[in-house]
């Protein structure tokens, strides 16, 4: 079973195709008696893109977690995903009927840069068709250079506001909005794989925080809430 969330909203209908396009910023040049040459660069931001059917009557097919919205309730949702210029996590969950994981889940920030409605009667009856395009989200930040004139020479030194290495750091960690196990494991232990010790490590807290927020379970982690205390193994 496939599940796919949106900022923490299940999609009622599970979208049949998903396409996660990786963009390389390699570029190819051409040196004078040496022919083409490609230069190697860091990709850039992935693209995902699919269409879901939102349904306006309680299909037995669909899932609801919280009750039946039609489907007005999730185009509103995505008109203030496009309108508060703010990047959200996109859940792919895929199990087996027994709830085992299948493959590794994705997560990640995105943006939501198109979305289309498409009503036609014909092919959808009074339900909607909505056709979305994300783009992953990359955090940055900025620089601040503050010069120090001394008696012999002026000198600048430069403040970093964010965090530039995956070098392993540890202790606790405090959960963000938007955070996931992946991106925690990878920034303070170096390696995202690693997400399974910080799950092992915090289970009992994960649940715990799953069921104040009316979840029966976390999914192994894949679910984790703002201001939970999470100790990072060593």
């Amino acid at each position: 079973m496939y599940q796919f969330y949106m900022d923490g909203v299940l999609l009622p209908v599970t979208p049949s195709a998903l396409t996660l396009k990786a963009v390389n910023q390699n570029k190819t040049v051409t040196l004078v008696n040496e022919g083409q040459i490609n230069i190697l660069k860091l990709p850039g931001l992935s693209k995902i893109s699919f269409s879901a059917l939102l349904p306006n009557h309680p299909y037995p097919f669909a899932q609801y977690e919280s009750g039946f919205r039609d489907a007005h309730y999730y185009m509103d949702k995505l008109e203030l995903l496009k309108t508060k210029c703010q990047p959200f996590v996109f859940d792919v969950i895929r199990t087996d009927d027994t709830g085992r994981l299948l493959m590794d889940s994705t997560s990640m920030q995105v943006s939501l840069e198109v979305y289309e409605l498409n009503e036609d009667a014909d092919r959808y009856g009074t339900d909607v068709m909505a056709k979305i395009e994300l783009l992953r989200y990359r955090e940055y930040g900025t620089k601040t250079i503050t010069f120090k004139k001394a008696e012999s020479a002026t000198t600048a030194t430069v403040t970093e506001k964010r965090e530039t290495t995956t070098a392993p750091k540890t202790g606790d960690y405090t959960v963000k909005q938007g955070d996931n196990l992946w991106d925690i494991a990878r920034v303070k232990l170096g390696n995202g794989a690693r997400q399974t010790e910080i799950y092992a490590l915090n289970k009992d807290v994960i649940e715990a925080a799953a069921k104040k927020y009316g979840r029966a379970s976390s999914s192994n982690g894949w679910w984790i809430y703002p201001g939970t205390v999470l100790r990072l193994p060593s």
